[in-house]
């Protein structure tokens, strides 16, 4: 049943296929070039048996043809730059995330660090140089142990 339609649809792409002497008297234009783009994929499967139909039609206009085959050919393979984008989006919020996942880490322990400090200078430290040289060893080491994971 669904024989009928592909075999039909497949004689109207054929001919209106590009190397058919259809475009011998007048050459291919903008339209018939995106045309071709979309048909591309059964041009092709069709051009592997038959030596009369091309994928691409070498008698065109030049550049509006190739602009139109392009626009076409893009459409059918998907081409373009939404996958590419909406993939790259992905990627970048998956970067975010994992920023700021590394920040919730930092971040707590910054705070575990400043907490046993705190802890530590409330047992008796009372002269202020020596607590910001402790302070300025403890997060050098800290620093050091952490890079170190």
């Amino acid at each position: 049943m669904l024989a009928f339609p592909a075999a039909l649809l497949l004689l109207v792409c054929a001919g209106c296929a590009a190397g058919t002497e259809r475009f011998a008297s007048a050459p291919a234009g903008f339209w018939n070039g995106l045309w071709h783009g979309f048909i591309l994929i059964v041009t092709f499967v069709i051009s592997l048996f038959s030596e009369n139909v091309r994928m691409y039609e070498p008698n065109n206009v030049g550049a509006l043809y190739d602009l139109g085959f392009l626009l076409g050919a893009m459409v059918t393979l998907g081409g373009g730059a939404g996958h590419q984008s909406r993939r790259r989006a992905k990627v970048l919020v998956n970067k975010e995330k994992e920023w700021e996942d590394i920040g919730v880490k930092v971040e707590a322990k910054v705070r575990k660090g400043i907490r046993k400090w705190l802890e530590e200078s409330e047992r008796g430290e009372g002269d202020w140089e020596e607590i910001g040289r402790k302070v300025e060893e403890k997060i050098k080491r800290e620093l050091s142990d952490w890079a170190d994971e």
